[in-house]
């Protein structure tokens, strides 16, 4: 049977037979108290890479995210962000059902960044009609701003900002070790100015389960009560960070592959009549492709024959895909994803 190349997100990696093994093989406790060694591993080595104090191990990106903000804010307080944010957009609202924040956007610039001068002026006085403007959130790289990269001296100038304006900074960096290959920094470079960061173990790192929020050892104390009320507080949880501790270890150091079949993509997408890249050249991981109208066909369309083809992917929008590179794609998916645009293109 074909293999079917699905490109969906880096989300549906599946683990390493390293992972699988390290996992069966896990010195596990009870991690509510503390007690596994693995994820106490796991999570010292995850503040090392981040250049933090403290790491702790959660379910998801959303729930380190959600976790942070309850941390840093109060209810009524707000926490401005980008208008294209996954805290904004993905996180189901939880910021606002669960800790009673309220979002402020700006506009995310083509660059993933938001103006500094947007931030200042989006800061609130001290007034008693206004909630009071408690954290700043930026994304690193960044999602539906096609996976662009934001630079460590742009994140440190934004982090100087915040602290100046008495905000507190949080990272999403769900992809950041994606961001530190495209950018040559170490990761620890690019979160240096946040008092918290939050990056995947289960998209391209192809663990099966978990992120690390990273912070101040007493930030990660106040984080670690809030996991357990938001009902994150797992036990034997060893047999997860085992695979946590290779994404890291073996996995991180090869992203690079992914960055280079991805741009080898986007030159084949270019070539093909009918199709075009909105954001240009890919930063990263990932691919976002255009949809002429001239083809007479919408994206859901040409995805569902593509699927027949055995290849799978990401409808963002009416006439727009998004294609994310993963440990498990080849050079030989790369031709054979160009090819099966060219069949299904031609046909229609």
């Amino acid at each position: 049977m074909e293999k079917v190349i699905d490109l969906r997100s880096d989300t549906v990696t599946q683990p390493t037979p390293e992972m699988r093994t390290a996992m069966s093989l896990a010195e596990v406790g009870d991690d509510v108290y503390g007690e596994d060694p693995t994820v106490n591993r796991l999570q010292q080595l995850a503040a090392e890479k981040m250049g933090k104090e403290a790491g702790l191990l959660v379910t998801s990106g959303t729930m380190g995210n959600l976790i942070a903000t309850l941390v840093h804010c109060q209810r009524g307080d707000e926490a401005i962000m980008g208008d294209k944010s996954h805290t904004f957009l993905f996180e189901v609202g939880g910021i606002s059902a669960l800790g009673g924040v309220f979002p402020h956007t700006l506009p995310n610039q083509p660059d993933g960044t938001l103006e500094l001068d947007d931030i200042r002026d989006a800061v609130r006085a001290k007034d008693v009609h206004h909630p009071t403007s408690r954290l700043l959130i930026l994304e690193n790289t960044h999602n539906r701003c096609g996976g662009v990269v934001l630079t460590a001296e742009y994140t440190r100038q934004a982090g100087e900002l915040a602290h100046e304006m008495g905000m507190k900074f949080h990272l999403d960096g769900a992809r950041i070790f994606n961001a530190a290959v495209a950018t040559g920094c170490t990761p620890a470079e690019l979160a240096a100015p946040a008092d918290s960061v939050t990056f995947c173990l289960s998209k391209g790192l192809c663990a099966p389960v978990g992120s690390v929020l990273c912070g101040s050892a007493e930030f990660i104390e106040k984080a670690r009560r809030l996991r357990k009320m938001l009902g994150g507080g797992m036990r034997q949880a060893g047999v997860l960070a085992a695979a946590g501790i290779i994404a890291i270890e073996d996995i991180a150091p090869k992203l690079e592959a992914d960055h280079r079949r991805a741009a080898r993509l986007a030159e084949g997408i270019r070539q093909i009549p009918g199709l075009y890249l909105p954001f240009g050249q890919p930063a990263s991981n990932m691919v976002f492709v255009g949809l002429d109208s001239e083809t007479g066909l919408t994206a859901a369309e040409l995805a569902a024959r593509l699927k027949q083809e055995g290849l799978r992917v990401g409808v963002v929008a009416p006439d727009r895909f998004r294609l994310v590179f993963h440990y498990w794609i080849s050079d030989e998916d790369v031709d054979r994803v160009l090819d099966g645009f060219r069949r299904v293109l031609t046909a229609a």
